[in-house]
């Protein structure tokens, strides 16, 4: 089931463009910015910011779905920063289980289009891991989560 597995990301106000966003894993809690949404040069994204999240969460999961196949590693961007990004990894040795720890690096948020950040993904070879902020789910488990929080982002609205 979604509800299982210990991970939020959603908007904490729907006005404003800093302070605005919450990404909870187990006991890990991080606010950080919508800001670079409203910079995306990428493909527009019809209904303001809540869709352009739930556009984002939809390439997580999109990426997430490939690691069913073989496992490996999928990064996935949820705070972009000038001078860092923060990123969830999901790694699955096996392609059913999956470890997902959140983490920074020193790419720089501007750096990175959200509308496509997978263009980026592969360059993140310098993931510092968050002391705790971890947890331990099924990739189908996480797949649902994906989803459900994809549908409540998009229903924020603008």
């Amino acid at each position: 089931m979604a509800a299982d597995v210990a991970l939020h990301f959603d908007r904490v106000r729907t006005r404003g463009d800093h302070g605005d966003l919450r990404l909870r894993l187990g006991s890990y809690r991080h606010t950080c910015d919508s800001y670079y949404f409203a910079l995306d040069d990428g493909p527009a994204v019809a209904g303001g910011l809540g869709p352009r999240l739930a556009q984002l969460v939809g390439q997580w999961a999109a990426h997430v779905a490939r690691l069913e196949e073989l496992g490996g590693v999928a990064h996935l961007p949820y705070d972009f920063s000038d001078q860092c990004t923060a990123w969830l990894r999901v790694s699955s040795g096996d392609g059913r289980n999956a470890e997902v720890q959140a983490g920074w690096s020193p790419i720089e948020g501007w750096a990175i289009t959200p509308s496509d950040y997978l263009a980026t993904a592969p360059g993140v070879t310098d993931f510092e891991p968050i002391n705790g902020a971890r947890v331990e789910c099924s990739l189908a488990e996480l797949t649902a989560r994906l989803d459900a929080i994809r549908t409540a982002l998009a229903a924020t609205g603008p």
